[in-house]
Formats: C-alpha cells, sequence, structure tokens
C-alpha cells in the first residue's frame, strides 16, 4: 500500500518536473511558439498572442513649472513663472489634449498675474514607413488670457510634424498654422495669422533617456514684430511605466523672443 503512494507521488513530482511555462501563458514551453507573450494577452494553442486584455485607452496628467527672461528692446527686462497643467487622452493612433496655465509677471516697476490662454487639441499619428511618423493636428487656442489689447477672440491651429527613426538617432521637424481671430486697435496694435517651423535632432542613450537638441521659429501675432526665434535643448526620463519627467531649456536669438526660458514636467501615465 505504501508503496503504491510512494509511486504514484514520484510520478506526479516527475510530471510536473517535466512541464515549464515561461511567460505564463497556459502552453508549455516545449510547444510555445511565441515565448515572450505579454502576460495580459490571450493565446492560441500555439502560445501566440490573439487579443490583448489591456485598455486601449489611456490617459496622462502633466504638471510643470517654466521660468522665462525677456528683455525687448522696447520694454523692461521682466521675469516670468508660470504653472502648468495638461491633460492627454490616447485612443490607439488617435489623442487628445487640454492644457492651461498661470503666470506670474515680475519686474521693477510692476508685478501682474492671470491665467494664459487655455488650449485643447487632436492629433492623429501615421506611419507610412516602419521608422517614419508622422503626426497630425488641429486646436484651439480659448481666450483665457484677459488683456486690455483685444485678445478676446478664439484661435485655430493646425500642425504637422515628422518624426525619423535611425537605430538610436531620431530626426524631426514641424510646421504650424495659427489664424488669429483677436480685434485691431486702431493705432495701438494689429494682429496677423502665423507660421512655425522647427528641426532637430534626438537620440536614446539609454531606452530610459531621450536627449534632443532644435531650431526654433515662429511668427509674431503682431504686425511689424521680428520672429520669435530659440535654440533649444531637451531632455525626457522615463522614471517607470507610469512616472516620466522632462526638462527644456531655450534661449533666444532674437529680440522679440525670451533671452532664457526653462521648463520642467513631471507625469503620469495610466
Amino acid at each position: 500500500m505504501y508503496k503504491n503512494v510512494l509511486l504514484i507521488l514520484l510520478i506526479t513530482s516527475l510530471s510536473l518536473f517535466a512541464y515549464s511555462d515561461y511567460d505564463m501563458d497556459g502552453v508549455d514551453d516545449k510547444i510555445d511558439q511565441c515565448p515572450n507573450t505579454p502576460f495580459e494577452d490571450l493565446v492560441d494553442e500555439k502560445g501566440c498572442s490573439i487579443k490583448s486584455l489591456e485598455s486601449p485607452h489611456h490617459f496622462d496628467v502633466i504638471f510643470g513649472i517654466d521660468f522665462s527672461q525677456t528683455s525687448y528692446e522696447t520694454m523692461e527686462k521682466t521675469d516670468t513663472i508660470t504653472n502648468t497643467l495638461q491633460v492627454d487622452y490616447y485612443y490607439k493612433d488617435f489623442s487628445l489634449q487640454a492644457s492651461s496655465s498661470y503666470y506670474k509677471n515680475q519686474s521693477d516697476t510692476y508685478n501682474n498675474n492671470g491665467l494664459d490662454d487655455s488650449f485643447i487639441g487632436a492629433y492623429y499619428k501615421l506611419t507610412p514607413l516602419y521608422n517614419l511618423t508622422i503626426r497630425l493636428g488641429a486646436g484651439l487656442v480659448l481666450p483665457t488670457y484677459n488683456t486690455d489689447l483685444n485678445n478676446n477672440n478664439t484661435d485655430y491651429t493646425a500642425s504637422a510634424n515628422l518624426s525619423y527613426m535611425l537605430e538610436n538617432i531620431n530626426i524631426f521637424g514641424g510646421i504650424g498654422y495659427t489664424i488669429i481671430n483677436d480685434d485691431d486697435i486702431n493705432g495701438v496694435v494689429a494682429y496677423k495669422n502665423t507660421n512655425s517651423y522647427s528641426i532637430g535632432l534626438g537620440f536614446y542613450p539609454t531606452q530610459k533617456l531621450y536627449l534632443s537638441s532644435a531650431y526654433n521659429s515662429n511668427e509674431s501675432i503682431y504686425e511689424g514684430v521680428e520672429d520669435l526665434d530659440t535654440l533649444s535643448i531637451y531632455g525626457f526620463y522615463s522614471i517607470d511605466s507610469n512616472w516620466f519627467t522632462s526638462f527644456s531649456y531655450a534661449y533666444g536669438l532674437t529680440d522679440s523672443a525670451s533671452d532664457n526660458s526653462v521648463s520642467f514636467r513631471v507625469g503620469y501615465y495610466f
């Protein structure tokens, strides 16, 4: 009797040791043709994914602080600190974005604070080639910034950005167009529609860290004011699967651009 029990236990133990399922998909490694299937995927009898249980809907929330230092030829030196909030929604290749910010200006003769204009936009990502990505976007600039210069109408924006990957090197560029609907003030200010463009180079020194530098040019919304040209550097670091942070610095190349601008962001993706 005891010998039979021991024999059954021995056979059972040998059977357990013979079974191996590294990716825990329910298919023995001996016949698993896709040995590294994500845990959240449903698989077929060969161990290959047929459906992902992970939701295609994702969000992120990003908090930021910006510091800019401006010295126009016709203005005194002004320091501006801005707190920003951005929320994004992602569904496959489609995304929505909403952002707003609160600023505080300080100079030798005055202080000022309030809301900047707010933004809502939609984007769609195209991948015509394996290493080429095109991102098309359109949005509204909402007049939450209150001034005495008739900045009181909604503006419309459109953009196109390209990114080309060559191993761990990223070549990118973009163009944008904004329809300015603000009302002119005779003898004081005249508004115009604006173009913008940028071009840059980035790379991934590690899987979690991305660094880039770019040249950026934006037309001023005011007639008779030169373009706002800057050189910038940017860094993005993925802390883990949810948390991330970014840093950027821009140096003004023209008198109309901020002399120095620094921003820091921290976000949570889910």
